[in-house]
């Protein structure tokens, strides 16, 4: 066991999430997502049960936010809506990520097939339990460390 380590965090998770580089992405996605099929040739893991909201909880709890970007999150957008439209779903998990010091519009949402896209780029996945549609979620990781010695 590890202290103050969220006991959702697998040590696959973990392991993945140190692996990650800076600007590497990980997708958290819900339990209808295609991942098998995006996620070709990247770790493809597993969160079932888990809501949304609660895994991207447990995830930014260690992983650093990018800083260096205007959008270090990105969420698929809601078939049918324009932007800024968030369904109550990405409503809360947002709310989870402003308690980590995300700001709304540090999150931008991004229609289906270019969600996709970017998942194809991305380092990882984490297919939650979440029964949403259009549930799902991109972090890209930043850096930990002293920038005013750099």
């Amino acid at each position: 066991m590890l202290k103050n380590i969220d006991p959702l965090l697998t040590p696959d998770l973990l392991k993945v999430l140190a692996e990650m580089g800076h600007d590497d992405a990980i997708v958290l996605a819900d339990a209808n997502f295609t991942a098998m099929s995006l996620g070709v040739g990247k770790p493809v893991l597993r969160l079932p049960g888990i809501g949304m909201a609660r895994a991207v909880q447990a995830v930014a709890s260690v992983l650093p936010l990018a800083q260096d970007v205007p959008h270090p999150v990105a969420y698929m957008q809601v078939g049918g809506t324009e932007v800024p439209y968030r369904s109550a779903l990405q409503r809360e998990t947002m709310d989870v990520l402003a308690r980590e010091g995300v700001a709304s519009e540090q999150a931008e949402g991004v229609e289906r097939f270019a969600f996709y896209e970017r998942v194809k780029k991305a380092y990882a996945i984490v297919v939650t339990g979440e029964r949403q549609p259009w549930g799902n979620f991109l972090l890209r990781k930043g850096v930990i460390g002293d920038t005013l010695n750099a």
